[in-house]
């Protein structure tokens, strides 16, 4: 066992037992390579990462491919999803050498940290004109050991341009010009076969669908909803959704979301988990209600903890093969449900004799919703059943708090909407953990696992987005509790994070961080929304719960952030998704509902009509008249003895109604 055998990430875990040398990243693992006067080697990914685990079987278990790296090196690993603060350093340093990024990354640095060669995947024998891993290994030491001058004065350039290239972006409202030229410039850029952006391969763009849907509930544009429909239909029909558990894989290797990248995340699934429910309380799809439903018991039943968090993801491969647990042949169908069911199957899965993914197997499609319910819930349970009985892919069950936060969200929104109370349980149970575990000191730590914390600090968007999170529970439970834990992470971020020679912009890292070669900085909103996005939501949904005098301090922080983000929204919307969402809810105001009544059961009703009609961004929240610790409540009486909802927009409020249909009326003026 090497120095990674204590470690609580799953992903160093795994490489425990290589004969590599490995150590964690830290001073003593820096102090090493001074004493030694050799590069260290960085090694970034993470457990789902189907090269990563090729990459170590190739490489880093074979036993004369350590020697060299250990004779050489200061080996150090890293688990980009523990550290994203030094995976964004080093990845930005891999893209502006190599001209692309991806893990598992590799990169070379001098005993100070600083980068001179960075790359990805290697091969252990040189193929597609790429040398081998060893061939590498060997050119850099032999570099290192004739002209270490020369590798150290490049490193120093490149350090100097990311730092030139993570300077604020400049100040650029997201003004109503901005939003609608966003809806066109992705109306250009949609599939408009299959739905998404793009080509090969392609991402759920669930922050871009919450924007869309947004600016329709605001301006009542047909193109915004259609962009959503396709892409909601096109991934929820495709491989690229578990068509027999629920859940979403990371994104599709194909355009048509035929074959997926088998992974399966928190975060991703967490995102689409808010954009179903909001679809579906929208159109009143049928499609989207059911994803939103089998979504939600994917986190519930296979990424949740025993502790009550969530797991951050499912591996990519089963026993070292990607798909092995989700595909099917049509003679495996056969011999499952029998000949007619399994040909019935075959048809309604797309399971062809050629197959859609790979040795003649497919993954599961639904183009089409089955007609008989009864048969198709048979044959769906009789193959999940099956399909348990298979080798299953390995779980990270890091808990990581800015994507709980994210599941936090979604459960409690959708359970309010959907009356589905199991749901917001589950969000109070991770929202309990977050707090209990992995705050120490007064501050946030960005992961634990099996009850127990890491050493890495919150970044950014941890503290965003769990506050949003416990924003989200304040509204579905009405405690204050959660009010008074998400501003306590906001002021924390407010305080921490800013960039004080920037209005509204933010550093990722606290200013009292851990030192790297660059303190990183990024704006854009990816897999999941940047951690400025993130606070610049969390502040404007503050901003509509708290008191008149915080109130103002939170909007006028969400709107300086939102003020630069504007060059970034109009060049590249599909990369400001949720910056857009944000600002799209700053035009609505954002809408205001409050429900009093005398207790839960009582303004149950007015609540959740409240819940399902409002539009994304809104608050709604419910409790009884001038609850304690709870301002939206304050100021607003029961009328006449009975349950009343106060609809606000842009902190003007409308006279209280009574009854759901005088409120559905009120919401759709």
């Amino acid at each position: 066992m090497n120095r990674l055998a204590s470690a609580t990430s799953p992903y160093l875990l795994q490489h425990a037992d290589n004969p590599v040398d490995w150590w964690p990243w830290g001073e003593e693992a820096l102090a090493e390579a001074k004493r030694r006067d050799v590069p260290i080697l960085l090694s970034i990914g993470y457990a789902a990462c189907h090269w990563c685990h090729v990459m170590a079987h190739e490489s880093f278990s074979d036993a004369d491919t350590a020697a060299l790296m250990n004779d050489n090196f200061v080996n150090i690993k890293v688990d980009r999803e523990e550290r994203p603060d030094i995976d964004a350093v080093y990845m930005t340093a891999t893209q502006a050498m190599t001209g692309q990024g991806g893990w598992p990354m590799t990169c070379f640095l001098t005993p100070e940290g600083e980068p001179f060669h960075c790359g990805t995947y290697y091969p252990p024998t040189p193929a597609h004109g790429m040398p081998s891993f060893t061939q590498l290994l060997a050119a850099v030491a032999q570099a290192w050991a004739e002209r270490p001058g020369e590798l150290r004065e490049g490193a120093g350039k490149i350090v100097s341009h990311i730092v030139q290239q993570s300077s604020p972006l400049s100040e650029h409202a997201v003004d109503e010009q901005t939003l609608k030229a966003a809806v066109t410039k992705l109306r250009q850029e949609t599939d408009p076969g299959h739905g998404g952006f793009g080509t090969a391969p392609k991402f759920p763009p669930s922050m871009v669908l919450e924007f869309l849907l947004r600016h329709y509930e605001r301006t009542s544009n047909p193109a915004a909803l259609s962009i959503v429909e396709l892409a909601a239909e096109g991934m929820a029909r495709g491989g690229i959704y578990d068509q027999l558990a629920g859940g979403f894989a990371r994104y599709s290797v194909d355009a048509a979301w035929v074959v997926p990248h088998f992974e399966k995340m928190l975060y991703d699934n967490a995102l689409l988990l808010r954009g179903y429910a909001h679809l579906a309380r929208r159109t009143g799809s049928g499609l989207a209600l059911r994803v939103t439903g089998e979504t939600a018991e994917f986190l519930l039943k296979h990424l949740r903890t025993e502790q009550g968090g969530f797991a951050a993801s499912l591996d990519a491969d089963t026993e070292g093969i990607e798909g092995l647990t989700y595909v099917w042949t049509p003679e495996q169908l056969v011999a499952v449900l029998g000949p007619e069911d399994g040909a019935y199957a075959a048809e309604l899965f797309t399971v062809t004799a050629e197959g859609t993914f790979e040795n003649g197997a497919s993954t599961l499609q639904l183009p089409r919703d089955p007609e008989d319910a009864t048969r198709w819930l048979r044959v769906r349970e009789a193959l999940l059943e099956a399909r348990s009985e298979r080798p299953q892919p390995a779980r990270d069950d890091k808990v990581v708090a800015a994507w709980n936060g994210l599941a936090i969200t979604a459960l409690a929104e959708a359970g309010l909407a959907l009356e589905r109370p199991e749901w917001i349980e589950a969000a109070v149970d991770a929202a309990r953990l977050l707090l209990d575990v992995h705050i120490a000191e007064g501050r946030l730590l960005r992961s634990s696992k099996d009850g127990v914390a890491g050493t890495a600090a919150g970044v950014l968007e941890d503290y965003a987005c769990l506050a949003d999170g416990l924003l989200a529970l304040h509204q579905a439970t009405g405690e204050s509790l959660w009010l008074a834990e998400a501003t306590m992470l906001i002021d924390i971020a407010l305080a921490h994070f800013a960039d004080a020679d920037a209005p509204g912009a933010y550093h990722d890292t606290a200013d009292d961080a851990e030192t790297l070669v660059q303190r990183p900085s990024d704006p854009t909103d990816n897999a999941s929304p940047s951690g400025a996005s993130a606070l610049a939501g969390a502040l404007l949904t503050a901003s509509a719960l708290v008191g008149p005098e915080q109130a103002s301090e939170y909007r006028s922080a969400c709107e300086r952030a939102v003020g630069r983000a504007g060059a970034l929204a109009a060049q590249a919307p599909r990369f400001a998704g949720h910056w857009l969402s944000v600002a799209e809810t700053l035009l609505a105001g954002p809408l205001q509902v409050a429900v009093v009544g005398p207790d839960a059961a009582a303004r149950a009703d007015l609540l959740v009509g409240a819940a399902k009609a409002v539009p994304g961004g809104a608050v709604v929240l419910g409790g009884s008249p001038e609850a304690e610790g709870v301002p939206l409540l304050a100021d607003r009486p029961l009328v006449d003895g009975a349950p009343a909802a106060y609809i606000c927009r842009g902190y003007v409020c409308d006279r209280p109604v009574t009854t759901t249909e005088d409120l559905a009326v009120a919401l759709a003026t």
